[in-house]
């Protein structure tokens, strides 16, 4: 787990950081918009709330120490569910070298998705910025084969791939 920060500020909460979480085996992305400036609790909770309904509880997370994730409000719901948590050390960032990657990742897909740092129109007039295009960029990669597995992270972690064309249907 780690950030992205100094995204241009975009949506309706001028967001301008996303907490990237990586599942060791299977692969699959989560990505989560925030504001830099939000507060640790409502970290906590996004973070709680979002990863579990995705993922269910976690076993081990590792993180840099990011203040928010060295206070006791992050540590004592975890420690409940029993969750460990890992820090890596300063100056060292292969120890969470999965979510280092997976950032190089997410800025590569979203600067090739849109005019980076900018709005943009669609042909239907809708305004979108880089943290509209999340879910499609998290679909992107859930679907696309990963090297190190051969298979797609949403066939590991669902063990079916989401159905991405229409296909018509044949008539009798």
């Amino acid at each position: 787990m780690d950030w992205v920060t100094a995204l241009p500020p975009g949506g309706d909460r001028s967001y301008n950081a996303c907490l990237v979480l990586v599942d060791r085996y299977s692969k699959p992305p989560m990505f989560l918009p925030f504001n830099k400036d939000d507060k640790a609790i409502n970290t906590t909770i996004m973070i709680l709330n979002k990863g579990i309904s995705h993922t269910g509880l976690f076993q081990n997370i590792i993180s840099d120490r990011d203040p928010k994730f060295t206070l006791e409000l992050w540590k004592n719901p975890h420690k409940l569910v029993g969750t460990k948590l890992s820090f890596s050390t300063a100056y060292h960032p292969q120890t969470n070298g999965l979510a280092e990657k997976m950032i190089r990742t997410l800025e590569d897909m979203i600067r090739r998705s849109c005019a980076y740092g900018r709005k943009f129109t669609d042909s239907c007039g809708f305004t979108h910025y880089w943290c509209t295009l999340i879910p499609a960029v998290e679909l992107a990669y859930k679907t696309s084969i990963h090297s190190s597995t051969g298979k797609t992270p949403a066939m590991l972690e669902k063990g079916w791939n989401p159905r991405l064309r229409i296909i018509p249907s044949k008539r009798t």
